[in-house]
Formats: C-alpha cells, structure tokens, sequence
C-alpha cells in the first residue's frame, strides 16, 4: 500500500503530516512512502531528510492524490485538492466536519473515505491518536513562552542589588490540556499562576502543578461525560464575569484555552475586562482561529489595544515538534487499522467509526453516541452503603483478626528465642533478643501507619535504619581497653550516622513533596 503526503497549500500552515523519523515507522508498518517535493521545508525538514529515511519525492500534489491508497494531511484539504483525489482513497487529516459540511459532501461525492483526526473520540484506548491533545500540549506551553515576550519583564521575582523584582501574575482560564501545560509552564517560569475552570474535578490537578484554583461560589459544575465543559446557567456566568473583572485589575498575562467542538470558541474575556488591565498586560487567546474567547482577538494578528494591553491571536507553531507528535498520532491510528499487512476499515471499531466521517460515498456525520457500559439489571450502578450496624461488627471483626494475628507473631518470636536460647553463647541471646525485639516492634509501629501518609518503601527503610541505629548504640564501648573494643566502636558510629542520614533525608525529602501539594 501506497501512503502520500502532499504540502500543505495555507499559508500560515507550517507543519507536515510526517518527518523523517514517522516515515521509518511507517515503512516497517508495510507502507511505502511517498512525499512531495519541498512539503517538510517550512518543519526545518529537507527532501533530503526525507529521502535518507526511505521515502520517495514525487513533484506535484496530482501525483500524491492520484497514486496513493492512504493520504495523509495536517489541514483540510481544498476543494481543488479534493478535485485530485481519486475514488477509494483514504484520507487522515483535521476535517473540523461539524463547520465543514459542504467539504463532507464533495468528498463523499468523490467516494472519498475521510477520517478526521479531529474528531477521534476521548476514550483510554484512543489517547495515543489524539491530535487535539497533542497540539494543545504544544500550544499551552507556547502561549506562556509568546505571553513572556510580549509582556517584556520577568516572569519570576528577583531580589538584587538594584532592587526588587515582583514576579509576574498569570491567569490561565479553562484546565484542560493546553491549560495545564500553560500552568507547568508559567510556574517553572516563577509566575505566581492563577487558574479557573467550570468542571471542579480540576482543582485538585490545577493545585497539584502550583497554581491557585479560583472558583465562584455558587454551587455548580461544568463537567460532563465527554471531558469537555457544559453551558453553565446565568447566575454561574454572572458570577464568573465578576470574577474575571477583579482578576483583570490584578494580573499581567491572561491565557484563554477554552474551545467547543464544532462550535465557536465562548466569550470569556469581555471588552470591560480588557479595558481594566493595566498598560503593558498580555492576552494571548488559544482560541483565537475558532472567533476567540476574547471579543477583541484577531486571528493571526498582534496588535495593541488602546489602553496598552497587547492581545495576541497567533502562535508560533513549533512545527518541528509538532509535526513529529501529529506523524506519530497518524501512525498510531494505521496500527489500530491493521498496518498494510492487515489494513482493514473497521466501522465497528469505537475509534474508526466515529473518525471516518465519510465512507463509501456517505456522510457519517454526526456520530452515534459512545455505547454506555452495562450494569446489572440495565440501570445505573447501585453504590451499596453499609450500615452502622454493619460498620460496627466489621471493625469488630478486623480488632479480632488484629489480635489474633499478634498473638501468632508473639508465639512465634517466643518459640525462636528459646530455640536459639538453647544452643547459643549468653552475650548473643542479649543481642538476638534485642534485634528480634527491635523488628518486632518496628514492624508492629510501621505497619498501622496508612500508606497515603507515610509510603512502604520509606516506612521500610526508616524501620531498617532505626535497627541499625539501636544495634550500633549497643555495640558502643566506653572501655577501649578490651580487645576489638576500638574497631568496634567506630564500625558503630558509621553505622549510626549513616541510618541516621538515611531517616532524616528521608523525611526532610517526604516533606518537600508535601509541600509540591500545598496550596
């Protein structure tokens, strides 16, 4: 099987739909190659590169969509490039199907088998092909670095001999990928990072990466089943609206990443919050192709408002990269499809039926629903809440199996100690019996403490060296006079301070990651 990889026509479109390193994949996937001429040069990739890695350079697009089995492609294509396309062909690429009707029907008219990368379906097993989510990633991190440039000052607060620098105040609104990778961003920048998202399940994450979760305080969440967020009620969008106005006073880069599938990007940041910004703050608005979460954005423009706020309606699209996470999303997705070997169109797949959004001359768009999992007698799942009666005689019995297990332990510690009792030197039962003692109780202390504040393997370890360290205080002579007294001696300081380094830079490490997970 043939797979062709034609240029991208857009103009501000600088990724490729393969790089070197995706086409060696793709061969020992059973394709070949075959790319046009000069269609990686504005990725930093050369036919050249190309070549090497075992592709074939073909000179027109004609020659791509007329001799190919599979397309592959970054932007929607045209409707002359669909004009070249030859019946049965299949093209992967951004589709956006639910803006792009009359493009569905002109390549079912062709016959065209359509898989849009956009419109892959957010389940575990189809992670490793989402495009949405590996471009987000990019365009997150990259909003923070473009937001930097813009604003022309620190991001982190400095203390120097001039004088003293405030760090930078970023607020990042909607928490999904892009949102978080903003977050990471800024904060390993030294911004004080500030985020906002409807779905409260993402508090938790937004905290966990440094920022300070903002929220209203009405009672009303934006999740839902799909991952992305709900249309919220007036009153939420009110208070929200308030929000953002007090935010606009305050911060110096506002990040918008908030975007509906198949539908345009909502207002978030009004004219009114523009104008309350200080002289020099940035807005970089990731929505911007979609109309913008900010009423003022333009797409693919930098411009300055009035009143000195920069608003920013383009990114740098770090094609390289980008072309590489988007190539191997592709290859991924033809895995799943069998490689050439096994190549087979399985509309009964969960990822390929709702992907293929044109197939053997027919629209399928929209999408039937994702299949809810079943539960016993059809209905939800019941959640099966104990009683206090029934929570009494479980602690009961877990006391009981507690008791009953120590005494078994202690017989068991008995019995060895007058076994070796019985044959041993007096000077090693002293030692024997401290040592067993010492395990036993570290065991019975170390074992009762919850994992989710103190981890197994710190526990151990912490358990190990505090034997050590009793052992070796035992092994300590006051009196060098006696033979080996001195050896001894040191031998047990080592000891000590080695454990003793071992407990404390363990808990001193156990602290620090706490505090990754303060507010």
């Amino acid at each position: 099987m043939k797979v062709g990889i034609p240029s991208e026509i857009f103009p501000n479109e600088l990724r490729v739909a393969a790089t070197p390193k995706t086409v060696k994949r793709l061969q020992k996937q059973g394709f070949e190659v075959y790319i046009q001429h000069n269609a990686g040069v504005k990725a930093n990739f050369s036919d050249k590169d190309f070549e090497e890695a075992g592709a074939k350079i073909v000179q027109t697009a004609a020659d791509i969509y007329g001799n190919s089995d599979i397309v592959l492609k970054v932007k929607e294509p045209s409707m002359e490039e669909v004009d070249m396309m030859k019946e049965g062909l299949v093209m992967l690429s951004y589709l956006w199907p639910a803006q792009n009707q009359p493009l569905l029907q002109k390549l079912a008219d062709k016959k065209v088998n359509a898989v849009a990368m956009d419109a892959i379906p957010r389940i575990s097993r189809a992670q490793k092909m989402d495009v949405l989510s590996s471009m987000a990633n990019i365009a997150g991190y990259r909003s923070v670095i473009e937001g930097s440039f813009y604003f022309g000052r620190f991001l982190n607060g400095q203390i120097t001999a001039a004088g003293k620098v405030e760090p930078a105040k970023v607020l990042v609104i909607g928490a999904g990928v892009a949102g978080l990778a903003a977050i990471g961003a800024a904060n390993s920048l030294g911004a004080i990072v500030r985020a906002f998202d409807t779905r409260k399940e993402v508090a938790e994450q937004i905290e966990s990466m440094g920022a300070q979760f903002l929220t209203v305080e009405i009672e009303e969440d934006g999740a839902t089943s799909s991952g992305y967020s709900k249309e919220m009620s007036k009153e939420f969008i009110d208070a929200e609206m308030k929000l953002f106005l007090e935010q606009a006073k305050e911060v110096d880069i506002v990040i918008t990443t908030a975007q509906i599938p198949g539908r345009p990007a909502p207002k978030l940041w009004m004219d009114y919050h523009v104008a309350a910004m200080k002289p020099g703050s940035v807005i970089v608005d990731l929505a911007a192709s979609t109309g913008g979460n900010c009423g003022l954005t333009r797409n693919g423009e930098v411009y300055t408002t009035d009143n000195g706020v920069t608003m920013v309606g383009k990114l740098n699209q770090l094609p390289s990269q980008a072309s590489q996470l988007y190539g191997n999303n592709l290859c991924h997705l033809l895995d799943d499809m069998g490689k050439a070997e096994k190549w087979k169109i399985d509309m009964e797949d969960a990822v390929v039926s709702r992907a293929m959004v044109t197939y053997n001359g027919k629209i399928n768009w929209p999408p039937a629903p994702l299949p809810v999992s079943p539960t016993a007698g059809g209905g939800a799942k019941k959640t099966i809440v104990p009683t206090a009666e029934e929570v009494k005689i479980s602690d009961a019995e877990k006391s009981k199996k507690a008791s009953i297990a120590m005494f078994i332990q202690l017989a068991v510690v008995g019995a060895l100690l007058l076994f070796v009792g019985k044959f041993a030197p007096p000077e090693f039962i002293q030692h024997f019996t401290v040592f067993i003692l010492a395990v036993f109780v570290g065991w019975q202390l170390i074992s009762n403490v919850s994992h989710s504040l103190h981890t197994p393997l710190m526990a151990v370890t912490n358990a190990i060296s505090g034997i050590i360290v009793v052992g070796g205080l035992l092994q300590t002579k006051a009196d060098f006079s006696q033979p080996m007294a001195l050896p001894m001696t040191i031998i047990a300081f080592i000891a000590i301070l080695v454990a003793s380094i071992n407990i404390v830079g363990g808990f001193v490490v156990t602290h620090r990651m706490l505090n990754m997970f303060k507010k």
